[in-house]
């Protein structure tokens, strides 16, 4: 793979989940009131975990860091928060989209984070 498509790929999936773990983690609040609407409990405290997951995983993408368990990770969780937040008629373009960012989060998983990575030069 060339190594500049794909350290292009990685900024482009982390800035969504940097960019959705910040406002998760200064909105905790909303986030949670959302998260009891649709019936998952926890409260302020799993917006936290939420966003802080997302946030930290960005980053990791974003540098190339344990990229292929983070890859998986990712996958995981954009399919099971698609089955859970979009299943809705109105949702199918979300439930979509987060199709596809599991399809590229493991494309990062099977491959690896390339060579421009801290991966990289752990060897």
């Amino acid at each position: 793979m060339n190594p500049t498509v794909t350290l292009l790929a990685r900024i482009l999936l982390a800035i969504l989940f940097i960019v959705a773990g910040f406002g998760k983690l200064m909105g905790a609040a909303g986030f949670a009131g959302y998260l009891g609407n649709l019936g998952i409990p926890g409260g302020v405290a799993m917006a936290y975990l939420v966003g802080l997951f997302e946030l930290l995983g960005g980053l990791a993408v974003l540098v190339g860091f344990q990229t292929r368990i983070v890859g998986y990770a990712l996958a995981a969780f954009c399919v099971v928060t698609g089955l859970v937040a979009h299943l809705g008629p109105d949702q199918s373009t979300q439930l979509m989209k987060n199709l596809g960012l599991a399809g590229g989060f493991l494309l990062l998983a099977a491959g690896g984070a390339g060579a421009y990575s801290v991966d990289a030069r752990k060897r």
